[in-house]
């Protein structure tokens, strides 16, 4: 059978030359969340952010035969609290043609078999408040929201004028 759904999911580790398959699906996460307008990425930033000769960041990849329909974006941070390093998920992502069939929480359990294996004490990300098919998706995994934090992001002109006063303070 030609159908996709017969072929079999494969997680994997992105290596180099899948920038372009995860910049495509970047695109589409943000067509899903309505940010379109914000994506700037490039597949050679990628390249050089995740490959390069100092990676930023990884990420996983969900492939269906030989085509990627998902992928999970993720760095390390550290707890003070736990005094221990953690894992942060920037992207999670699934076409939503392939959603339905356990990619999404395939992707998640890797990470978390991931972050175990590195002596991480956690893994978290965000959710954007409207996306209540993933918020209770996360939430029969047992994530809890941190309804008591609230995010900051200082970025473009704000993160330059702040940088300029690095010689003031």
């Amino acid at each position: 059978m030609s159908d996709s759904s017969m072929n079999p999911v494969t997680i994997r580790s992105a290596r180099p030359g899948d920038a372009p398959l995860i910049l495509e699906l970047i695109q589409a996460l943000a067509a899903y969340e309505k940010l379109s307008h914000e994506v700037v990425a490039t597949a050679d930033g990628l390249d050089q952010h995740l490959f390069g000769e100092r990676p930023y960041a990884e990420a996983l990849m969900a492939e269906v035969g030989s085509t990627a329909v998902g992928f999970a974006l993720y760095f390390h941070n550290y707890s003070t609290f736990l005094g221990r390093p953690g894992i942060y998920l920037e992207d999670l992502f699934v076409q939503p043609e392939h959603r339905g069939r356990g990619i999404g929480k395939r992707l998640l359990a890797q990470l978390a078999q991931i972050a175990l294996a590195r002596g991480c004490g956690r893994l978290e990300w965000s959710v954007l408040d409207w996306n209540e098919p993933a918020i209770a998706f996360y939430r029969s995994l047992g994530a809890r929201q941190l309804t008591e934090w609230i995010g900051n992001r200082v970025t473009g002109d704000a993160l330059q004028a702040l940088a300029a006063t690095a010689e003031d303070a």
